[in-house]
């Protein structure tokens, strides 16, 4: 088998096509979008529920929100690294099992250290 450049030759039609319809949708909305904003402060205004907005639309949260929401993540990702384990378990043997098993561990301590933390305390965020 021979390689060269038209190996990528269905790759650069993509991403020509690509560009091309993504340029054609921006080309569309320009010419028959909307020709001038309005600023009526009734169009501008923030609509909830339909229901006039009560106090600021911007409130800030705990630090502690973003802390409990990044260690779900965190722990979320950990736990997508069960599925390629699960379906090539048998290939694996006894040593994919006890590999498994430090990893268990090792997210069990970071659970557990948390745990005694307090990082995972919701009721502590009223009182901040």
């Amino acid at each position: 088998m021979q390689s060269g450049l038209s190996d990528y030759l269905p790759l650069f039609i993509l991403l020509v096509l690509s560009s091309a319809v993504a340029g054609l949708v921006i080309l569309i909305s320009i010419v028959f979008g909307p020709k001038r904003r309005s600023h009526a402060s009734r169009k501008v205004a923030p609509y909830e529920s339909g229901m006039k907005a009560i106090g600021i639309g911007q409130r800030r949260f705990p630090v502690r929100f973003y802390l409990i929401a990044v260690l779900f993540i965190l722990f979320d990702i950990e736990v997508i690294f069960f599925y390629p384990w699960a379906v090539s378990f048998r290939q694996l043997g006894l040593f994919g099992f006890f590999e498994m098993l430090v990893f268990i561990g090792i997210l069990l301590v970071g659970y557990i250290w948390l745990w005694k933390k307090g990082a995972l305390e919701w009721e502590s965020m009223d009182k901040e």
